[in-house]
């Protein structure tokens, strides 16, 4: 861990950690074990710039000194050209172009990625910040280790705008997420949304249109067992769309799901499998589908893209923009810096448990912010 430019809480059980720390446990624990060939997936996802940069380095000096082989899967273009030899390029479980990198242009391995499957196109940013419509003031409670305070003295997303949160794993971001969806209390501070207190309930998100997508949503936000249709039914199996209660018979919960699976383009072999079945992606797009269906005026995200695909990650953030240009108030919680600084228009740093800096998007610095993150500022 000395060696290591990254800290894991080694006192702290592993189903505890967020996803971004397991990640660094266990390039933590390959090396430690002294693994001759190492399979790495997305190693860098949860890292700042300075951290990719010193941990592939690390892994690059192993692999020239013969000591370890290295098979790397990435999306990221920069760390391909900076630190692999060779590249092969998969598509829909096929290999569809490969070759030495110093041949090879981003031009070149984006065109044996996409292939004729062009993503949906980014949606071009329309209009300006409106009313506030999320608003968190001198919030206080523990972290999930009970031992760290997490304080969020001021944080406000308006209508219309994307307000981008930064920072490593384990500085406050699920706890923040778990906050927002009343999985954590308080211990002292409110939170309103459109100008009334707001405690996460059902009906309250209901009314106020308040919608999330969180980290890891087969866990998080799905009953894996439960089909396609009843998880995308979630929020509407109760409702008639016009404000009466009532119980959807099943039929009109799968005509519904079958027009939301191709409206988002679901993958799957009916809407009657368990969502478990799905690929990472379409989990991703079968969550969206339900949280972006009707009215949102308030969107909370935690690292959308994790682990997904090129073309998933082109389509996810486009209808994120999208709900953003609708008039809808986005809070993105990503420790995918490149996606901050993509789909944000101000970006917050999380270190230790507190908004660290904050910045609009058009003057950010990825250095600057990749301190922050680091504690280093």
């Amino acid at each position: 861990m000395e060696r290591m430019p990254f800290a894991v809480p080694l006192d702290q059980p592993v189903r505890a950690l967020a996803a971004g720390e397991k990640q660094k446990l266990e390039i933590l624990k390959q090396l430690y074990l002294g693994r001759r060939f190492l399979i790495l997936d997305e190693p860098t996802s949860v890292l700042t710039p300075d951290e990719a940069d010193e941990v592939l380095g690390h892994v690059r000096g192993l692999c020239e000194k013969g000591e370890i082989s290295v098979l790397m899967i990435s999306h990221k273009f920069r760390e391909v050209t900076s630190f692999a030899d060779d590249v092969s390029v998969l598509r829909r479980g096929k290999l569809v172009g490969q070759g030495r990198v110093a041949d090879l242009s981003h031009a070149d391995m984006a065109k044996m990625m996409i292939g004729s499957d062009v993503p949906m196109a980014a949606t071009a940013r329309a209009g300006t910040a409106g009313v506030p419509v999320l608003e968190v003031d001198n919030v206080r409670t523990r972290d999930r280790s009970g031992l760290k305070e997490i304080a969020i003295e001021g944080l406000t997303v308006r209508a219309g705008e994307i307000v981008g949160v930064a920072g490593i794993s384990g500085n406050g971001q699920m706890e923040l997420m778990e906050i927002l969806t009343g999985q954590r209390g308080l211990e002292a501070g409110t939170i309103r949304v459109k100008g009334a207190p707001y405690n996460a309930s059902r009906t309250e998100a209901r009314i106020r249109a308040v919608r999330y997508l969180p980290e890891e949503p087969l866990r998080n936000a799905c009953a894996p067992k439960m089909t396609v249709a009843e998880n995308i039914g979630f929020r509407s199996f109760d409702q008639n769309g016009k404000g009466t209660r009532f119980w959807l018979k099943g039929r009109e919960i799968r005509a519904r799901a079958n027009e939301l699976v191709q409206d988002f383009k679901v993958k799957t072999t009916s809407v009657d499998a368990p969502i478990a079945a799905l690929s990472g992606g379409n989990v991703q797009r079968a969550v969206l589908a339900r949280e972006l269906t009707g009215e949102v005026d308030l969107l909370v995200i935690s690292n959308p893209c994790f682990g997904l695909d090129f073309s998933a990650v082109a389509e996810i953030r486009a209808r994120i923009v999208a709900a953003r240009n609708r008039g809808a108030a986005v809070l993105l919680m990503s420790e995918d810096l490149d996606e901050i600084l993509e789909l944000s228009d101000r970006v917050l740093v999380m270190s230790e448990g507190r908004i660290a800096y904050a910045v609009d998007a058009a003057q950010a610095d990825i250095a600057t912010i990749g301190h922050h993150m680091g504690g280093h500022a």
